[in-house]
């Protein structure tokens, strides 16, 4: 008894950041089996909605996301550049939240896609998410949309940092502050108290003493890099099916892959509990979790 209720409850953990949703019936299981049958080279997209079960929260979903139970916004790029107290709030938070962050683990979902890699019919996992579950899980053919939060970049002179590395320096200058056990937030930050902010140290870089040190995460504001906006569009237009797993689309970053995959007349199927940007011009849409649906699927 005691057993089946710690996995009970970490299986209602895990869902805490999932929205409300219905399984998918066995005819939308039928309907995504065929469209994966029928597709020769295949091109994943991923969002933060394949780690809500992970236990990471997303930024819009409907009573569980964080624009949904928090007034905090992302930061923004330009905030980052030109605002020292913001730089420092932000690895305050950051340094805090880490280790959790950092701990996360790969669901179903993820671990599923990681199998699909044995089929050469699987072209690229292209994911949204900076969490690097998807790496967690096994996977190698996957391209960061929008980076990565396990690793640290110098402004200034481009030296690339470790994020555990990164996290030992700031804990050396900040002994004694404490790890968070909260909740953290879809970014791998949570929130703590302005003292702490204010008293907080950051570095500059240890190569040029003077650059600015920042996740390689691509902030809200900034654009992605154009060789990946390249590499990306190449495999869109060398793709012949695209499955959507987990993204409202919202972001314009991911929703141009759909509208270039539209105007080639590609085909397009979505898994995303609510609607998104491309409902209207997919080809499938499934209205539930992934870790319920891929793990159902096969990639003969």
């Amino acid at each position: 008894m005691r057993t089946a209720s710690f996995t009970q409850n970490s299986l209602l953990a895990s869902f805490q950041f999932v929205p409300r949703h219905y399984s998918a019936s066995d005819h939308q299981i039928f309907s995504l089996q065929d469209f994966l049958d029928r597709c020769q080279k295949l091109l994943v997209l991923t969002g933060a909605g394949i780690s809500t079960e992970s236990g990471i929260p997303d930024y819009r979903s409907e009573g569980v996301g964080l624009y949904a139970t928090s007034t905090r916004r992302p930061i923004q790029y330009q905030d980052f550049l030109k605002s020292p107290p913001t730089r420092q709030r932000y690895w305050a938070r950051n340094y805090v939240g880490w280790p959790k962050f950092a701990s996360m683990q790969p669901n179903a979902g993820h671990k599923t896609l990681a199998m699909w890699e044995s089929n050469p019919r699987l072209q690229k996992i292209v994911t949204q998410n900076v969490d690097r579950l998807h790496s967690k899980a096994g996977s190698h053919e996957v391209i960061e949309l929008h980076g990565t939060a396990y690793e640290v970049l110098c402004l200034k002179c481009g030296h690339a940092l470790d994020r555990h590395t990164f996290q030992d320096i700031l804990r050396e200058l900040n002994p004694h502050i404490e790890h968070s056990k909260t909740n953290v937030r879809p970014d791998g930050d949570v929130e703590i108290e302005d003292e702490v902010v204010r008293n907080f140290k950051v570095p500059s870089c240890c190569i040029c003493q003077v650059g600015i040190m920042k996740p390689n995460i691509v902030f809200f504001g900034d654009n992605v890099p154009k060789a990946r906006v390249e590499q990306v569009k190449t495999l869109v237009s060398e793709s012949d099916a695209v499955l959507v797993a987990g993204s409202s689309l919202y972001v314009y970053s991911g929703y141009r892959i759909l509208l270039q995959a539209r105007e080639h007349c590609i085909p397009i199927a979505i898994v995303n509990i609510g609607p998104t940007r491309a409902d209207h011009f997919a080809d499938l849409k499934v209205s539930a979790r992934c870790g319920e649906v891929l793990p159902k699927l096969y990639l003969h």
